[in-house]
């Protein structure tokens, strides 16, 4: 039942839940403000975009969402392809993108497909995740630097060249503030777990450069004022043909949203020892794009950290997640034209941690070290989300990925001959070396899948029909899974023994199997005689075929 974990917590809550779920409320409230802000401007859009999306998209997502302590709001995960989207449409494509991936999503919820999401490998998502993580960290050492001529490019490469160009340009005072930042962030969690470092380092930073009348730009210097409200719902219009062109990016938000908040929920799920419901999860990040869209904000998912933030601040229901959007919405009305005097040195320091701690480097480094064909999958999705495109690293990495997993899959497929003489390490009752077999008989043995990454494997292995042998068994009792073109391979298979006159058995077969064996046609050609569950059937049925043939 696709149900909010709301409905479900409300049930027996009381005044204790609440007053915990207020505090950390409150708390992660004042953390999402200054990283709403700076995932923001560093998606190249104004800052109230990120804050109209941390409230917006976070009330709908603790509201209808699968997880009892999930935030969502914007995250470091979309940066590079919201900045992207928004040099090559401008922010209406972007508006629009969002909102289509929000239909995307909620299809993706009630198509049950929470659990297929899962199982995007490991590897793809460390690659893409580091990838974007550098991207981040190049995006700011402009601001950092305090370099204020001309834009920054999106094209990595044409960052390094921006900044080889423009170092001379260095503001010493906005690299001390950034810093500052970096050093106050790393600092006060080992003093105080309890007031975020982050929020320290913003209010340090901001009362130093305002009261010594700093020469480094600020939030109001190159935005002007934050606007006190959310702005009224609309939709911008889009062409057809643009509208075509958006349909790409839109799925690459979609299944960077949906990976992003099932990884945040299992996060989660293993803080407080809960379960969350994956397909409400995606329906209501469906929800929350859809609504961010409409006021104008940016993509939205699960936030890992703010989500850690939250359980390790007591909360213990949505409730929680929902005070965290308010708490917002009330600094947005009341203290928004402080906002203009934040630097964007101190801005840049944030997310110079963030990406840090996005980069994952001890599991880049420990992924390089194991299988290589997994290190394949990491490194090549890292340098295409750097170099070409996090769209091209995703598709790339999950073909990739998928052609690796049918070679592991087709090795443990094995065809084997198998003779009377043939014995067993561990007793088998139901060897062929038990069975007493008419002279002429062959056996057979498929164990694995049979597949059409192990079809080719089927085709050249079995060369015996050289020798034109009176009868053959197939034993199929090690074969779990045959799909079409191990379909079509029997029915080959036994196309060639009907040529060559040899009677084909198949033996062991699973009662799944045989229901795809008469759903697709093969039993009727091979004939329901002469396949059978057992080998003592298999067996039996040489014998008759070969006193059938000697009369």
């Amino acid at each position: 039942m696709l149900k909010p974990q709301l409905f479900d917590s409300l049930k027996n809550y009381d005044k204790t839940k609440f007053s915990k779920d207020l505090v950390a409320g409150v708390i992660v409230g004042i953390v999402a403000l200054p990283l709403a802000i700076a995932f923001a401007i560093a998606s190249g859009v104004t800052p109230e975009t990120g804050l109209i999306t941390a409230i917006v998209a976070g009330l709908i997502i603790s509201a209808f969402g699968g997880s009892k302590v999930q935030i969502g709001g914007p995250t470091g995960a979309f940066i590079v392809i919201v900045y992207g989207i928004v040099q090559t449409y401008g922010v209406d494509g972007l508006i629009v993108s969002t909102f289509i991936a929000g239909l995307i999503l909620m299809v993706m919820g009630f198509a049950r497909m929470g659990g297929v999401i899962k199982y995007i490998p490991h590897p793809l998502i460390v690659g893409f995740t580091s990838g974007i993580a550098l991207i981040i960290f190049s995006s700011q050492i402009k601001d950092a630097f305090g370099l204020t001529s001309g834009n920054l490019p999106a094209d990595f490469i044409d960052k390094i060249f921006y900044y080889s160009v423009n170092f001379h340009a260095l503001n010493f005072y906005s690299l001390g503030v950034a810093l500052l930042t970096i050093i106050i962030i790393l600092i006060v969690p080992k003093i105080n777990h309890k007031i975020p470092g982050s929020l320290i380092a913003i209010v340090s930073t901001t009362l130093l450069v305002y009261f010594f009348k700093l020469p480094v730009e600020t939030i109001g210097s190159k935005f002007g004022n934050l606007p006190s409200g959310l702005p009224m719902p609309h939709l911008p219009h889009i062409d057809f043909h643009t509208f075509q062109k958006l349909i790409q990016p839109a799925f690459t938000i979609a299944l960077l949203g949906g990976i992003e908040s099932l990884l945040s929920a299992v996060v989660a799920d293993g803080m407080i020892g809960s379960k969350h419901k994956s397909n409400v999860e995606l329906i209501a990040q469906g929800l929350a794009n859809i609504a961010s869209a409409t006021f104008g904000g940016i993509p939205a998912t699960g936030a890992i950290a703010r989500t850690a933030t939250n359980v390790k601040s007591g909360a213990v229901s949505p409730v929680a997640g929902i005070i965290h959007a308010f708490t917002l919405l009330l600094i947005m009305l009341l203290f928004a034209p402080l906002a203009k005097l934040i630097p964007m040195a101190c801005l840049a320091g944030v997310l110079v941690v963030v990406s840090y701690n996005m980069s994952e480097w001890k599991s880049f480094v420990s992924i390089t070290k194991g299988p290589y064909r997994d290190a394949g999958i990491l490194i090549v999705t890292f340098l295409l989300t750097v170099f070409v495109d996090l769209t091209v690293a995703i598709q790339v990495g999950m073909v990739l990925s998928a052609f690796i997993f049918m070679e592991k899959m087709s090795s443990l497929s094995k065809i084997n001959l198998v003779s009377n003489e043939d014995t067993d390490e561990v007793i088998d009752m139901k060897s062929i070396s038990n069975f007493k077999l008419p002279i002429g008989v062959e056996v057979f043995e498929i164990e694995g899948p049979l597949f059409f990454g192990a079809a080719y494997k089927f085709r050249e292995e079995i060369k015996i029909l050289e020798n034109k042998p009176l009868a053959l068994i197939l034993r199929m009792r090690f074969v779990p899974y045959i799909d079409e073109t191990g379909l079509h391979a029997i029915v080959e298979f036994y196309e060639a023994t009907l040529k060559s006159g040899t009677k084909l058995i198949l033996s062991g077969v699973r009662e799944e199997i045989l229901k795809d064996l008469i759903k697709s046609g093969v039993a009727n050609k091979i004939g329901l005689d002469n396949i059978t569950t057992v080998i003592d059937d298999a067996v039996a049925r040489v014998w008759e075929l070969t006193n059938e043939n000697n009369k």
